[in-house]
């Protein structure tokens, strides 16, 4: 039993330490919430140990339902009759993985002996379900004590293998066609191998009439192990699902829970050949290849052909083994492992780490993921993520609402119109005599939609895009129902065409079309093709010659198919018309111009996630203002105010350890006025130059400094490098610049560090430590500690409201004013957005400092806004309680001084 185990409110919590209060606090909330089935925003600061509190608080609760569950089932069982009840009480609530209750009220009216038989044929039914969830947990258990003897199962995933017979059954309908021909009419032979580029005929739900009677095939009996209750964790990147699994094999549970990492291919594949496309798409394109290529039958003569490297990629993967991705499945299932330790045991064992992850969901108690496969439907089904009657984390929530409208907001640039168009076209007519009138039907809507002159673009097709010089410049928002009546696509069944390119796979196979032959088809027929040609030619540098064989992993391709774009903005077209908006974004050409959906309503994809688990918790060191997360995402998804509880506690450092202070005025008097018209004039600038100099005398250490936005800090980083502050700033501290490039980040982070570690050793220097200039919402604005020395002071010039001129952003605040209540004495929905848009921002670059419980950091701000009572009640409670807000430099210097003389001689 670890140490620090409590038992709060009759609840026994595991822990490895003794927990602050505030965690106890935390956990009991977080179990009630689980328990009664609510919705819950849990708000815990950085360093305060949250994760922890999520670990041990949820996996408490599903012990103790485990275990309440055993005990209804082994009463259940003991008579094999069904519960002994009292016949005039209600039965007792029997709990299971899908939320089920056991028992139904008498209908009324009803004779005696209907009702008595009626509950009896229940019983028995609850009865038998027990006894074959015993016998798979009994199953489940051997396994995990037998996996050194590499136990073989007895089943499969019904799923994959319903893909797999889809995927062959296409590829035989197109044999077939290509052999049974079109009639009289003689068929222009194809090439060896090309028959994999032909779109097998397609008919929707709607067109097929073919009786089938009701034979029930043996393969549609469900062969998959049920779905046991678990908790699915995610949060927004890998490296933080990497440090929560490390939290939970430090915990007490580390060594029984049942935890499986979830991950895309390209974290997972574990085959070079596949790894080394890089993008995410060829690597995903070329994984269904495969497997596809596995269940293809090769004649005798193929067999004994020896392989050519440029091959391989039509060759089976050879870690796609259900019997050692079954092994990899119990391997995960038996010891906790992150996704680095997931790709060396797939490696180890020979088995695919995508596939072998997903086949142990059904068994696992815990499941870590990233946003996007929880959030995107097609995504969750796909993985086989089933959320009935489970609880859901999502962690890391600041930016949850815009995490759903970026998932679900599509783009799509004038260049990849015009491609996709020029692909379609040459596809059918290198293909189109071998297909049916059906497939023409689905294909000449996909033209239709990516042709540019029907999209508002008043381009021309036939000639290069990039050398299109559009009359009107400037962004366009139109509704769903306006944009494809004016684009004349409001006849075409949307739903159908998205189907259509689902099931017929023809972006894969258009992207297989032009990697084969490039820009173009035939010598014959090079002069009515030049323009494509050359179309193509420009796209991709590489290439100045049509190559006449397949080409070759190293050469110069597009990075994917234009029409995998296409697909994601008729899946977005197909929006409710209140919920979304295209925005018409005309540039200089034609190529540089693009269409995009706008999600306003991130509640409607939100809503079903809500529906179908058992209870949700939303949970971030930084969540204030939390009213987005109540008004935009769970009422507007249609849940009940009541089911919703607030849990925010504050941080463990103490109170003198933190100082924040709002100036108001800068060293000449002058009011601190950050506005967009104001900050750029030169005194503003001068002030906020010569206030840094005098924090940077003052305070030891790193300083960081946010400005609201980068074209900001790089034009006050010119204007101090002309007047000079920059120079007076460098003699007291090393000045370092966020980088514009992601990979650049660690270099400079680590500069950083080494320059403030070293400042004190170098003699004959006055240099006290390092100045860093960032951005709020930048690289460094959020995932960067700068704890301790690394971050004495957080300095925050101006308050970084979003451009209210943005057409993205009046429509969604007009969507907000027309949607939402006003509530009296508040600003309106709309204003109140960006006013939470800019806090939250604010919130999370602040927070960068304090990290953990004997840290302590000053937080400076710097405009007179900040002072105001309804921007106050905006930021977290440890911060909001200790704001001290000073009309005059002198008074807030001297305070500065004296807290950071203390606390530096008391550390």
């Amino acid at each position: 039993m670890a140490d620090g185990s409590q038992k709060i409110d009759g609840i026994h919590f595991p822990f490895p330490f003794t927990p602050y209060s505030i965690q106890k606090d935390f956990m009991a909330q977080l179990y009630q919430v689980l328990e009664a089935g609510k919705i819950g925003i849990f708000e815990s600061p950085t360093g305060t140990g949250k994760s922890l509190s999520l670990i041990c608080g949820s996996l408490s609760w599903l012990r103790d339902f485990e275990q309440k569950k055993r005990q209804e089932e082994a009463r259940l069982l003991e008579t094999e009759t069904g519960p002994a009840w009292d016949e005039k009480g209600p039965p007792p609530v029997i709990l299971s993985s899908c939320g089920e209750t056991a028992g139904t009220s008498k209908p009324t009216g009803e004779p005696d002996w209907i009702t008595q038989f009626v509950q009896k044929k229940e019983e028995r039914d609850m009865v038998a379900r027990l006894k074959e969830e015993q016998i798979w947990r009994r199953k489940r258990e051997e396994r995990l004590q037998q996996i050194q003897h590499n136990t073989k199962l007895k089943y499969t995933a019904k799923r994959l293998r319903q893909e797999e017979e889809d995927t062959e059954s296409l590829l035989r309908l197109s044999r077939e066609m290509l052999e049974a021909g079109t009639g009289a009419e003689q068929l222009e032979p194809l090439e060896s191998g090309e028959e994999e580029l032909v779109l097998a005929e397609y008919e929707s739900d709607d067109e097929k009439r073919v009786a089938r009677g009701n034979q029930v095939d043996e393969d549609e009996d469900d062969l998959e192990e049920e779905h046991v209750t678990k908790i699915y964790y995610c949060s927004r990147t890998h490296s933080q699902l990497a440090q929560f699994v490390h939290e939970v094999q430090k915990s007490p549970f580390g060594k029984d829970v049942r935890l499986v990492s979830l991950g895309s291919r390209q974290n997972l594949c574990v085959n070079q050949d596949v790894k080394r496309l890089g993008s995410v798409q060829l690597i995903n394109d070329r994984c269904m290849d495969m497997q596809r290529s596995k269940h293809e039958k090769r004649n005798e003569a193929e067999e004994e052909k020896p392989k050519r490297r440029r091959q391989e990629k039509q060759a089976a993967c050879p870690f796609y083994s259900y019997e050692h991705m079954h092994l990899l499945r119990d391997e995960v299932l038996a010891e906790v492992k992150d996704i680095e330790q997931l790709v060396a045991l797939g490696k180890e064992a020979w088995a695919c780490p995508y596939y072998g992850s997903r086949f142990a969901i059904p068994a696992a108690q815990l499941v870590v993921l990233p946003y996007q496969m929880l959030l995107h439907a097609a995504t969750r089904e796909a993985a086989g993520i089933q959320l009935q009657g489970q609880v859901v984390i999502i962690d890391e929530a600041h930016n949850l609402i815009d995490a759903i409208t970026g998932i679900h907001s599509v783009e799509v640039s004038g260049s990849q119109l015009c491609q996709a168009h020029s692909q379609l076209l040459q596809y059918m007519e290198r293909y189109g005599p071998h297909a049916m009138c059906i497939l023409l039907g689905h294909i000449l809507s996909l033209c239709q939609v990516a042709t540019p002159q029907k999209i508002l673009f008043s381009g021309n097709i036939k000639q290069n895009p990039s050398t299109q010089s559009l009359l009107q410049k400037g962004m366009e928002l139109k509704t769903i129902n306006d944009f494809l009546f004016q684009s004349q696509i409001d006849n075409i069944n949307l739903f159908k065409v998205r189907r259509y390119c689902e099931k017929s796979m023809v972006s894969r196979k258009l992207f297989g079309f032009t990697e084969r032959y490039g820009a173009v088809l035939s010598s014959q027929e090079k002069p009515r093709l030049t323009g494509f040609q050359e179309f193509l030619q420009r796209l991709q540098p590489g290439v100045t010659e049509a190559p006449a064989t397949p080409v070759d992993e190293g050469q110069a391709r597009p990075p994917t198919s234009p029409l995998m774009h296409i697909e994601g903005f008729l899946t977005a077209l197909t929006t409710a018309n209140q919920d979304g908006r295209i925005i018409l974004n005309h540039q200089g050409s034609l190529s540089q111009s693009s269409l995009k959906f706008l999600l306003l309503n991130p509640a409607v994809h939100f809503a079903q996630v809500v529906k179908e688990c058992r209870a949700m918790v939303i949970a971030g060191g930084t969540l204030q203002p939390v009213s987005d997360f109540r008004e935009q995402l769970l009422a507007c998804a249609g849940v009940e105010a009541e089911r919703v509880v607030e849990f925010s506690c504050g941080h463990v450092i103490p109170p003198d350890n933190i100082l924040p202070i709002v100036l108001s005025t800068g060293i000449s008097n002058r009011p601190l006025d950050f506005k967009y018209q104001h900050r750029e004039l030169p005194q503003m600038m001068d002030e906020a130059g010569r206030i840094l100099f005098c924090l940077c005398n003052v305070i030891p250490g790193g300083v960081v400094c946010f400005f609201p936005s980068y074209e900001y800090q790089r034009q006050v980083h010119a204007y101090w490098e002309k007047s000079g502050v920059l120079c007076r700033l460098a003699s007291r501290k090393k000045i370092f610049q966020e980088p514009k490039s992601t990979n650049q980040v660690e270099q400079v982070l680590t500069e950083y560090s080494k320059c403030i570690e070293n400042c004190g050793q170098v003699r004959g220097k006055m240099v006290t430590g390092a100045l860093l200039l960032s951005v709020v919402g930048g690289k460094m604005s959020e995932g960067i500690n700068f704890s301790d020395n690394l971050g004495r002071c957080v300095v925050m010039v101006g308050m970084p409201y979003p451009n209210v001129r943005s057409p993205e952003l009046q429509e969604k605040m007009a969507y907000l004013d027309q949607t939402l209540p006003r509530i009296p004495g508040k600003a309106p929905p709309g204003k109140a957005l960006a006013e939470n848009l800019c806090m939250r921002a604010v919130n999370q670059s602040i927070g960068r400092a304090i990290r953990h419980q004997r840290d302590f950091a000053s937080i400076v701000f710097l405009d007179q806004r900040y002072a105001q009572p309804p921007v106050l009640a905006k930021m977290p409670g440890w911060i909001r309680d200790r704001v001290k807000t000073k009309a005059t430099f002198g008074s807030a210097i001297a305070m500065l001084q004296k807290f950071h003389r203390e606390k530096s001689a008391s550390s």
